[in-house]
């Protein structure tokens, strides 16, 4: 069972458990009698496990970072936020929008259910919208014919041993929006050149050459959005640091 139904399942259940109290058992109970245990526990429960997932399902839910898909924005063990409102609001486990808020835009960072296995959040860059053609040649983007600028840049030392030393750092502008990817130059990866279809995004992984993302197995229709990514509230790895938390990333903006 996923999180989302087992949430929904417990809020159904204590909720039915305490209603049934109020309504029922509560006038048959002899006066000074204690309340089961049972309706003590749900009554306790019930108002947490509603907030959890009302918040959860709708404004935001914590996923955390487990492969270097998108080094070097962001590492293993990073906690991030994501925002459940922002592409609109759905309903839990069904997963049918009820609210239209806005769309993706160009360089936005997403959590979205893997569309082979929609049992599996993935997690990456929105680099095409509906209705461009994207092509993706010698490690370079293009929309719409349009080239996306690219700058190679030094390699800072926080990524001394994330980005391998024989990779490349660069900076990448995706519209209005600038982000580091990197690149391996002596690897080659599929080119591409597609047309996204309405309703799907292409999306990529900023370490270019170390990600499954569109390019392998294709664009990511508009229901399979989960949230945008905007905030790393913890990153732990015990093979990054001495300590396991890196200090430096706690408190991060995602861009």
């Amino acid at each position: 069972m996923s999180f989302p139904a087992l949430m929904v399942s417990l809020v159904a259940i204590t909720g039915l458990i305490w209603l049934l109290d109020k309504l029922i058992w509560a006038a048959n109970r002899p006066t000074g009698q204690r309340e089961p245990v049972i309706v003590e526990y749900a009554k306790s429960f019930f108002p947490i496990i509603l907030v959890v997932l009302v918040v959860r399902s709708f404004l935001v839910e914590p996923f955390r970072i487990p492969s270097a898909s998108m080094v070097p924005t962001l590492h293993i063990g990073d906690f991030i936020l994501v925002n459940k409102y922002d592409y609109g609001v759905r309903l839990p486990v069904v997963n049918t929008k009820v609210l239209d808020v806005s769309k993706p835009e160009r360089g936005d960072v997403v959590v979205f259910r893997y569309p082979p296995n929609p049992n599996i959040d993935y997690i990456k860059r929105v680099v095409g919208l509906p209705g461009d053609r994207v092509q993706y040649i010698d490690k370079t983007v293009y929309i719409n014919g349009n080239m996306m600028p690219q700058t190679v840049l030094d390699k800072q030392a926080d990524l001394i041993g994330i980005v391998p030393a024989k990779n490349k750092v660069l900076s990448e502008q995706l519209g209005d929006k600038k982000h580091q990817i990197a690149v391996a130059p002596s690897q080659q990866r599929v080119s591409v050149d597609s047309i996204i279809p309405e309703g799907e995004y292409f999306v990529m992984g900023d370490n270019r050459d170390n990600s499954s993302d569109s390019r392998f197995w294709g664009n990511v229709p508009e229901q399979n959005l989960v949230g945008k990514a905007f905030y790393i509230w913890m990153s732990w790895d015990c093979n990054a640091s001495w300590s396991c938390v890196t200090w430096d990333r706690i408190g991060s903006s995602i861009n």
